[in-house]
């Protein structure tokens, strides 16, 4: 099953793509990117990645809602999660949380534990540290200058290893003038919730299985984010990738299944 859906949220509503067949649920929550293109229309393409899921879990990934206030938050953004979650009769599920989805991701951990089987906290960090502040107040001042390909090729530079770069770097260019938003509003709302993010006095509420993943070298959100992350929730398992950044789960070739064997486990 492959499905392209949408789903009411208050006077406004929320996009998402499904796949997969099984009883179990697995929810992901895109990163920043979401900002500048959401899910809608892309169940087929954002399905590969989740194939060995498909017998045993149905995969849902959500974009944010379509219509964001002025002064949305991420703790908001946690709340409607879970209010679409009810809408779709997702009582209980794996979350997966990726970057910005990831801070959404502990805050549906928080305020929604019943929402939550277990959690995957990915190239992510607990609070807007120093490094976030700097990375993401930089793509803000891009954004609002209308440099779609300095915003690109800046985040690729951020988030991809060396390697990566070198192969793939001539691209980054053309693909910014592919994919440039017709205005940054989404994108902006979006960033200045992350620069609000602050969990880290409530990390401890967060009692469901939990796994971290990150990698070594993150320009993103720095390299103490996940140790942090790890000390403050308890029990919680960590795997850092060396050689990889804040791309971790595009470059590491075992991140899915990494995910897929820890919801199994638990």
């Amino acid at each position: 099953m492959r499905k392209n859906g949408c789903v009411a949220i208050g006077d406004t509503d929320m996009y998402y793509a499904a796949f997969g067949e099984g009883r179990k649920s697995l929810v992901v929550l895109p990163g920043l990117s979401d900002g500048l293109a959401t899910v809608k229309g892309k169940a087929w393409i954002l399905a590969s990645p989740y194939r060995k899921f498909f017998q045993d879990y149905t995969v849902y990934m959500f974009s944010r809602k379509n219509e964001m206030p002025e002064g949305y938050t991420i703790r908001d953004m946690a709340d409607d999660q879970a209010q679409a979650m009810e809408r779709l009769g997702i009582d209980r599920a794996y979350v997966l949380g990726v970057s910005q989805g990831g801070m959404i991701a502990q805050c549906l951990a928080i305020g929604h534990p019943e929402r939550v089987a277990g959690l995957i906290l990915a190239v992510t960090a607990p609070s807007t540290n120093a490094v976030a502040q700097a990375v993401v107040s930089g793509w803000i001042g891009m954004a609002k200058r209308g440099d779609h390909t300095a915003l690109m090729v800046d985040t690729a530079e951020k988030m991809y290893s060396e390697a990566y770069l070198r192969k793939n770097g001539r691209f980054f260019p053309l693909i910014a003038r592919l994919t440039k938003p017709k205005d940054y509003g989404r994108f902006l709302k979006n960033a200045d919730a992350i620069l609000g993010f602050d969990a880290r006095e409530e990390l401890a509420k967060i009692c469901c299985p939990t796994l971290i993943l990150a990698g070594e070298n993150d320009h993103v959100v720095g390299n103490d984010a996940a140790n942090e992350l790890h000390g403050g929730i308890a029990g919680s398992d960590l795997y850092v990738y060396e050689g990889l950044g804040h791309g971790a789960y595009e470059e590491a070739k075992d991140f899915y299944g990494r995910v897929l064997d820890f919801c199994n486990r638990h």
